[in-house]
């Protein structure tokens, strides 16, 4: 019956039964299994669970008020980013005013700058004009003076050649006559 109870076992395949250690009557899965009721019941004791939701909590706590923290600085943020577009904006509009105004500036040192010029060109025209004129009199005198000379010297030649002694005594006979009528 051995033989037959071997071979039905090889035929069917079954495990045969070991024998485990026991100590009042529990296993080694058992032990595992008191152990970690223990380890529950004293958790619960010593109330763990709570100990854990009053750190979650606190947790919670410090990253909830991290969260408005930054959400204040966000809003500040937005806030220094407007005022930043509204300096920029406003630097803008500046920065156009001064250009235009540095235009207009030019515009009108140009415009004082093509006066003067003028001014001067008429002031230096009059001033060539009156040197011209000074000259023209200048030449004029210097060629009438000249004239005299030459008509003096030309009438000296021609009384020198046309008078002798004698017309030169009755010119200045006459001459002294017309004196003593004049008193």
């Amino acid at each position: 019956m051995a033989e037959q109870a071997h071979s039905l076992n090889a035929e069917v395949g079954t495990v045969e039964l070991h024998h485990e250690p026991a100590v009042f009557g529990i296993t080694a899965p058992g032990f595992v299994a008191l152990s970690m009721l223990v380890v529950v019941v004293i958790i619960l004791v010593n109330k763990v669970p709570s100990m854990i939701g009053a750190m979650l909590d606190k947790q919670i706590s410090k990253i909830r008020t991290q969260l408005d923290e930054a959400s204040k600085l966000r809003s500040e943020a937005e806030a220094l980013l407007a005022e930043a577009k509204a300096r920029t904006a406003s630097a803008d509009a500046d920065a156009k005013a001064v250009v235009a105004n540095a235009q207009a500036e030019a515009a009108a040192m140009q415009a004082k700058a093509e006066a003067d010029a003028a001014d001067l060109i008429a002031r230096r025209t009059r001033m060539a004009e009156d040197k011209i004129a000074a000259a023209e009199r200048s030449a004029i005198q210097s060629i009438r003076a000249k004239a005299a000379d030459a008509a003096t010297t030309a009438a000296t030649a021609v009384i020198a050649e046309k008078h002798g002694a004698e017309a030169d005594k009755a010119l200045v006979d006459k001459t002294i006559a017309g004196l003593g009528r004049l008193n």
